[in-house]
């Protein structure tokens, strides 16, 4: 991963990763919904209601997927201090925040009609709500630190540590999350894919995996795209501070150094 620690050689290499994952992610992910929505049988039980499974659940692994790439990525900058660990996890944040939402969103549509209630204190739906309320304050957190930048290098390099540090510990609920309908008893119904198995049909299984492959897809091109422009924005806020710290006739050493991007 030290290889691609320079931004030159990353932003080469996203400039056209970027396209094609969200192409083909929007092709996948599209062909997917279309064959779910449109084309797929009726479940016996919950008949037409079953076709929001399609958004669903890939919203509820992306959520889960993107909390985990931000402690990755915290795990990278506190050990490592790999110089785009930090901005990889801010890129996270917001699209896993978005996916969380869709799934809570999704899950409360489908259970007015099944349960008969917009929402209820299971399990497995209280700990996707505290996984949404994590991402807010890692939001928060990471725009903290990204404005302490204008009040020196120390303080930032700390606010930094912090954000890490709690995208780590916010880690914790992934996998509470993931088993909570195993160790609550819960109205949520227990896992349907495990290792080497299966509980759900072929013909609702195959299109369901080919849209959380497409989601994903396009997952990971919204954050190179969104790495792009932080690294974009670091490098235009340089540029004005060495021309204002020119202007005062004192040049910053954080600073000093040409342009890298």
């Amino acid at each position: 991963m030290h290889g691609f620690a320079n931004p030159a050689r990353f932003l080469r290499i996203a400039r056209w990763l970027t396209p094609l994952l969200l192409v083909s992610g929007l092709v996948v992910s599209g062909a997917a919904l279309a064959y779910g929505l449109l084309l797929a049988p009726a479940d016996r039980l919950m008949g037409d209601t079953v076709r929001i499974l399609y958004i669903h659940v890939p919203a509820a692994w992306l959520g889960m997927g993107g909390w985990t790439t931000i402690a990755v990525a915290s795990l990278a900058e506190l050990v490592w201090r790999h110089p785009l660990a930090a901005i990889a996890a801010r890129a996270a944040a917001v699209p896993g925040a978005v996916f969380t939402a869709i799934c809570l969103l999704t899950g409360s549509i489908w259970g007015r009609p099944t349960w008969g209630t917009w929402w209820v204190w299971d399990g497995r739906l209280t700990s996707m709500l505290v996984l949404l309320l994590l991402y807010f304050a890692y939001i928060a957190l990471a725009g903290a630190a990204q404005r302490d930048m204008g009040a020196g290098a120390g303080l930032s390099a700390g606010s930094s540590r912090v954000t890490a540090i709690f995208g780590l510990v916010g880690a914790v609920n992934v996998p509470i999350i993931n088993r909570s309908v195993v160790w609550w008893n819960s109205l949520h119904q227990p896992p349907s894919i495990t290792m080497g198995k299966s509980a759900i049909d072929p013909a609702f299984l195959w299109p369901l995996l080919i849209a959380t492959l497409g989601f994903s897809l396009l997952f990971g091109g919204v954050i190179l795209a969104r790495m792009r422009t932080l690294l974009a924005d670091i490098q235009a806020e340089a540029r004005l501070r060495r021309k204002a710290q020119r202007a005062d006739g004192r040049v910053d050493p954080l600073f000093a150094a040409p342009d890298s991007l």
